[in-house]
Protein backbone atom coordinates (compact mmCIF):
# COMPACT_ATOMS: atom_id res chain seq x y z
CA UNK A 1 0.00 0.00 0.00
CA UNK A 2 1.85 3.47 -1.00
CA UNK A 3 -0.26 5.79 0.86
CA UNK A 4 -0.09 5.54 4.47
CA UNK A 5 -2.55 3.76 6.60
CA UNK A 6 -2.38 2.27 10.02
CA UNK A 7 -0.52 -0.73 10.00
CA UNK A 8 -3.46 -2.91 11.51
CA UNK A 9 -4.98 -2.01 8.05
CA UNK A 10 -1.56 -3.66 6.20
CA UNK A 11 -2.09 -6.52 9.00
CA UNK A 12 -5.80 -7.01 7.70
CA UNK A 13 -4.89 -8.04 4.35
CA UNK A 14 -2.10 -10.18 5.15
CA UNK A 15 -4.56 -12.06 7.43
CA UNK A 16 -6.82 -12.26 5.15
CA UNK A 17 -4.56 -13.77 2.13
CA UNK A 18 -3.00 -16.65 4.77
CA UNK A 19 -6.74 -17.17 5.52
CA UNK A 20 -5.81 -16.90 9.29
CA UNK A 21 -8.97 -16.13 11.04
CA UNK A 22 -7.61 -15.77 14.38
CA UNK A 23 -5.23 -13.13 13.44
CA UNK A 24 -7.66 -11.45 11.82
CA UNK A 25 -10.36 -11.51 14.40
CA UNK A 26 -7.70 -10.64 16.74
CA UNK A 27 -7.34 -7.00 14.86
CA UNK A 28 -10.80 -5.55 15.86
CA UNK A 29 -11.74 -4.56 19.20
CA UNK A 30 -13.67 -6.45 21.32
CA UNK A 31 -16.34 -4.15 20.50
CA UNK A 32 -15.83 -4.03 16.68
CA UNK A 33 -18.45 -3.81 13.74
CA UNK A 34 -18.28 -5.17 10.39
CA UNK A 35 -20.62 -4.39 7.83
CA UNK A 36 -20.69 -6.95 4.78
CA UNK A 37 -23.15 -7.91 2.21
CA UNK A 38 -25.83 -5.69 4.06
CA UNK A 39 -25.51 -7.78 7.22
CA UNK A 40 -23.66 -6.12 10.52
CA UNK A 41 -21.55 -8.27 12.87
CA UNK A 42 -20.92 -7.01 16.20
CA UNK A 43 -18.05 -8.05 18.87
CA UNK A 44 -15.29 -10.86 17.95
CA UNK A 45 -17.34 -14.06 18.23
CA UNK A 46 -19.62 -13.03 15.00
CA UNK A 47 -16.69 -11.38 13.44
CA UNK A 48 -15.75 -14.77 13.82
CA UNK A 49 -18.76 -16.36 12.65
CA UNK A 50 -18.23 -14.16 9.27
CA UNK A 51 -14.77 -15.29 8.78
CA UNK A 52 -15.50 -18.92 9.06
CA UNK A 53 -19.08 -18.49 7.23
CA UNK A 54 -19.85 -16.48 4.06
CA UNK A 55 -16.49 -14.84 4.27
CA UNK A 56 -14.85 -18.26 3.35
CA UNK A 57 -17.84 -19.66 0.95
CA UNK A 58 -15.39 -18.96 -2.05
CA UNK A 59 -11.37 -19.00 -2.72
CA UNK A 60 -10.30 -15.69 -3.66
CA UNK A 61 -7.55 -13.01 -4.24
CA UNK A 62 -7.16 -8.98 -2.73
CA UNK A 63 -5.17 -7.30 -5.09
CA UNK A 64 -4.73 -3.34 -3.11
CA UNK A 65 -5.88 -1.07 -6.19
CA UNK A 66 -6.68 2.29 -4.01
CA UNK A 67 -5.55 3.70 -0.61
CA UNK A 68 -7.11 7.00 0.63
CA UNK A 69 -7.66 8.42 4.27
CA UNK A 70 -11.16 9.76 4.68
CA UNK A 71 -12.72 12.89 5.80
CA UNK A 72 -11.53 11.88 9.72
CA UNK A 73 -8.22 11.33 10.69
CA UNK A 74 -9.76 7.60 11.91
CA UNK A 75 -10.76 6.20 9.05
CA UNK A 76 -9.15 4.76 5.47
CA UNK A 77 -10.72 3.78 2.64
CA UNK A 78 -9.18 0.64 0.45
CA UNK A 79 -10.28 -0.19 -2.46
CA UNK A 80 -9.34 -3.92 -3.36
CA UNK A 81 -9.92 -5.95 -6.63
CA UNK A 82 -10.94 -9.35 -5.89
CA UNK A 83 -10.88 -12.25 -8.17
CA UNK A 84 -12.11 -16.12 -7.65
CA UNK A 85 -14.21 -18.03 -7.63
CA UNK A 86 -17.40 -16.40 -6.19
CA UNK A 87 -20.61 -15.33 -9.03
CA UNK A 88 -18.94 -13.47 -11.20
CA UNK A 89 -15.04 -14.13 -11.01
CA UNK A 90 -14.27 -10.56 -10.31
CA UNK A 91 -15.66 -8.09 -7.89
CA UNK A 92 -13.88 -4.69 -6.93
CA UNK A 93 -14.89 -3.92 -2.97
CA UNK A 94 -14.53 -0.54 -1.33
CA UNK A 95 -13.44 -1.41 2.35
CA UNK A 96 -14.20 1.46 5.06
CA UNK A 97 -12.05 0.90 8.22
CA UNK A 98 -12.02 3.13 11.26
CA UNK A 99 -9.13 2.63 13.40
CA UNK A 100 -9.33 3.08 17.36
CA UNK A 101 -5.91 3.01 18.94
CA UNK A 102 -4.14 0.03 17.44
CA UNK A 103 -7.40 -2.24 16.50
CA UNK A 104 -10.06 -1.62 13.89
CA UNK A 105 -13.63 -0.47 15.41
CA UNK A 106 -15.29 -0.35 12.05
CA UNK A 107 -14.85 -2.09 8.84
CA UNK A 108 -17.61 -1.94 5.96
CA UNK A 109 -17.12 -3.47 2.58
CA UNK A 110 -19.14 -2.10 0.02
CA UNK A 111 -19.24 -2.58 -4.39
Amino acid sequence: MTTAVPEVVTRYFEADARRDIDALVALFTDDAVVIDEGKTRRGATEIRGWRTGAASEFEYTTEVIGVAAADDEDRYLVTGRLDGNFPGGTAVLTFEFTVTGELISRLEIAP
